[in-house]
């Protein structure tokens, strides 16, 4: 659990008022996307027992959500061919969201032999790109094409008791066809709710957005979806990550996505790369650390977080992108 972190600027905010920090919510819930979002992103597999230490970490360090795996077809993506044998494994925490990402209906067909089965899924979360041309890309099959299929997979999810996640990809940008207009990204968004989902993911696919868009954007979608709970998901392709998670902080979000290390974006594998450079999420030791300092509650311990990120580099051997999993937390007190 969170440790109640000291606030070393309240005297200096009583003299000078908190600004627009005034409305901040008091917690936010934070969902982990290592082992999906994440992992999807190596040519390397990760092991078995490996992906369930970090999920298991995951569940103990108090994420509200984690992604767990996808039904990707293990011909294209081999890193998930353990989906049932990491879903098996995982322990289950009360008050967890549990999420498996699923990209087609043949992929919904062995998640719900899996459910039938006895072994658990709380969430499933289905994509459709706002960009006809990145969907295309992505997926092999028009907008038109994606949600006919999305629609009936979301119908078997509700039917199989899951909570349903509506990933609107491309919804700052597209990376093929450049900017995408607002009203077609709601439309999307407001589809997925009509289908029955239960939360809306607005994807940053490959980080476009800066923070004075990301403001806008979630005070716009505020208004024109009251009552959905929204998402955050930014990547931080061009560094931008942080400062928009705080816009959209500012602007009223309270879910936010992140993935340890900040590894993650276009699956490794068989289509070519759709844009250059680093592709990968927002940070999340970076992201729990900065909303706790600012006292932003995320039920997660600073020193925890950091220490899960000192551990996926080690599994990876590689030394990833968190900045605070190298200098350690803000310190308030003298060492002991």
């Amino acid at each position: 659990m969170s440790t109640e972190t000291p606030l070393p600027y309240a005297l200096l905010e009583s003299a000078v008022g908190p600004g627009i920090f005034a409305a901040l919510p008091a917690k936010v819930e934070i969902g982990e996307c290592w082992a999906r979002d994440g992992l999807q992103s190596l040519d390397t597999v990760v092991a078995t027992d490996k992906k369930i230490q970090m999920i298991d970490r995951f569940s103990e360090a108090g994420f509200a959500h984690i992604e767990v795996t996808s039904f990707a077809n293990p011909k294209y993506l081999p890193q998930f061919a353990d989906a049932r044998e990491v879903l098996a494994g995982t322990k289950r925490k009360p008050g967890v969201g549990y999420r498996v990402v699923v990209p087609n209906l043949k992929g919904m067909e062995r998640l719900v032999t899996m459910l039938d089965e006895g072994i658990k899924v709380d969430e499933a979360l289905f994509v459709c790109s706002a960009s006809e041309a990145h969907n295309l890309e992505n997926t092999n099959r028009t907008v038109a094409e994606q949600k006919k299929e999305v629609a009936q997979m979301m119908d078997m999810a509700k039917k199989a008791g899951l909570k349903v996640v509506g990933s609107v990809l491309t919804s700052f940008g597209c990376p093929i066809t450049g900017d995408v207009p607002i009203e077609v990204v709601r439309d999307l968004g407001r589809w997925y709710v009509e289908h029955g989902a239960d939360y809306v993911q607005w994807g940053d696919t490959t980080g476009m957005a800066n923070p004075r868009q990301a403001y806008a954007f979630y005070r716009y979608m505020f208004e024109a979806l009251p009552g959905v709970p929204f998402i955050v998901h930014f990547h931080d392709t061009r560094g931008t990550g942080m400062a928009n998670n705080l816009a959209a902080l500012l602007a009223g979000a309270t879910i936010f996505d992140g993935s340890v290390g900040g590894i993650g974006g276009q699956p490794a594998g068989y289509r070519p790369k759709y844009h250059q450079g680093y592709t990968g999420n927002t940070v999340t030791e970076d992201l729990v650390c900065m909303l706790e300092e600012m006292g932003v509650r995320t039920g997660i311990g600073q020193d925890e977080v950091v220490e899960i990120g000192r551990q996926a580099e080690k599994i990876l051997g590689q030394t990833l992108r968190g900045q605070v999993t190298q200098c350690g937390p803000v310190l308030h007190k003298p060492r002991s």
